[in-house]
């Protein structure tokens, strides 16, 4: 069983949506003006189609009022002057032994880039260590897409290589495994006018399928959604303490976008972080939190948008938990570390984390949820170990790594 996956445009008549017997529920993707304003998960009984006036009163309860604020926002946008001129944009794509799904994303790219808003865009793949042509032949098909080869196997090795390889003054970050809105890049363009003075920015991240019961579970625990309203982020919040340290909630590293120059001043990415199977998380929090305590601000844009192919299956899924509390406490270690002045808030972030975490788990028990048990577990376990010197590991790991390259 599986959910179908639909887009609705709220400014013309609904019309009802029909699903197979194999599936049970709809993925409601709602534009307005062909504007992204809402997602939705609706469950139904297999095969019983969305009638029109169902499909009313889920836009009613779920997408009125952010379409309230589009027509808003349309109106006061209305009648301003010229759109100033905008950076170089530099996008990188890194990648290892999945040919398949590089090939899609470098299509969805393909469409967006003829008219891109930006002034001139490159597109960088960057192939981190596969073990086979297929990805450099994949690129060889795409006019225009530079192909890097590196080495060391480990994502922030492979965005370092793309940073130093991009001519772009921005430069954004794409994993294999989404492809881009239609208005994707025209979202970067919009968040870019807004808040020239920003040192990055994140965006939204949308199912690209719903087809298997892990797909569904972890969009239906949250996903990677952020919502649908913009969120411009500062080193301090009035209402958060511990911000900027809990950086998780600024995006994901999917979809990410930086001033290429910042980057370079703040060293690029942490190569002990994102490294691969031992420790596969905490490079994008680490670079969010960077640029903001650098001082300058990073910005969450919805229209700057993705689909994200999820985890296919429970184990995988229970995996991808573990590895986000690892990736996160390896992340605290480190900054604990290197940051002296907000010391006493990464020991708070950690305590309240754990408490947090044991709170949902407790939660998940007294419910009898057993997956949400399952995958509490997991994300705890992953916490105690990042917590347990793994960054330490990691860096003698990367170390190795470097001398086996010279």
């Amino acid at each position: 069983m599986g959910y179908r996956l639909i887009e609705i445009e709220l400014s013309k008549p609904p019309q009802a949506i029909e699903i197979t017997p194999e599936q049970n529920g709809v993925g409601l993707v709602a534009r307005w003006h062909d504007r992204l304003v809402g997602f939705a998960m609706v469950a139904r009984p297999p095969g019983a189609p969305l009638s029109v006036e169902e499909l009313r009163a889920l836009a009613d309860q779920h997408f009125a009022t952010r379409v309230l604020v589009a027509k808003v926002e349309g109106e006061l946008s209305a009648g301003t002057g010229p759109d100033a001129e905008l950076p170089s944009l530099s996008i990188a794509i890194c990648t290892k032994d999945r040919a398949q799904r590089l090939s899609r994303l470098l299509d969805s790219l393909e469409a967006v880039r003829e008219n891109s808003p930006f002034g001139a865009v490159e597109v960088i793949v960057v192939d981190n260590a596969s073990v086979d042509s297929a990805t450099r032949e994949t690129v060889g098909r795409y006019a225009g897409v530079r192909y890097v080869f590196e080495p060391k196997a480990g994502l922030d090795f492979a965005r370092n290589t793309a940073l130093r390889a991009a001519t772009g003054a921005l430069i954004t970050y794409l994993d294999d495994d989404v492809v881009v809105d239609r208005n994707w890049l025209a979202g970067l363009a919009k968040a870019c006018r807004d808040n020239p003075t920003a040192g990055g920015f994140t965006g939204l991240v949308l199912p690209y399928r719903l087809d298997t019961e892990a797909q569904i579970y972890f969009e239906r625990r949250g996903g990677f959604g952020r919502g649908f309203y913009r969120n411009e982020f500062r080193g301090a919040r009035f209402d958060n303490p511990l911000h900027p340290i809990g950086a998780g909630v600024l995006g994901a590293g999917c979809n990410m976008a930086f001033e290429r120059n910042l980057l370079v001043s703040l060293g690029g990415f942490d190569e002990a972080l994102d490294t691969g199977g031992p420790l596969p998380g905490g490079g994008d929090l680490d670079i969010f939190y960077r640029v903001l305590r650098s001082g300058r601000t990073m910005v969450y844009e919805p229209e700057f948008a993705v689909y994200h192919e999820h985890r296919e299956t429970i184990p995988q899924l229970r995996r991808q938990y573990w590895s986000w509390g690892l990736g996160m406490m390896a992340f605290l270690t480190k900054s604990r570390r290197s940051d002296h002045e907000l010391r006493p808030q990464h020991g708070a972030m950690v305590r309240w984390w754990f408490v947090d975490q044991a709170k949902a788990l407790a939660r998940a028990i007294r419910d009898l949820r057993g997956r949400d048990i399952n995958f509490g577990v997991a994300e705890i376990w992953g916490g105690i170990r990042g917590l347990a010197g793994e960054y330490d590991r990691s860096r003698s790991r990367v170390q190795t790594i470097r001398e086996a390259d010279q």
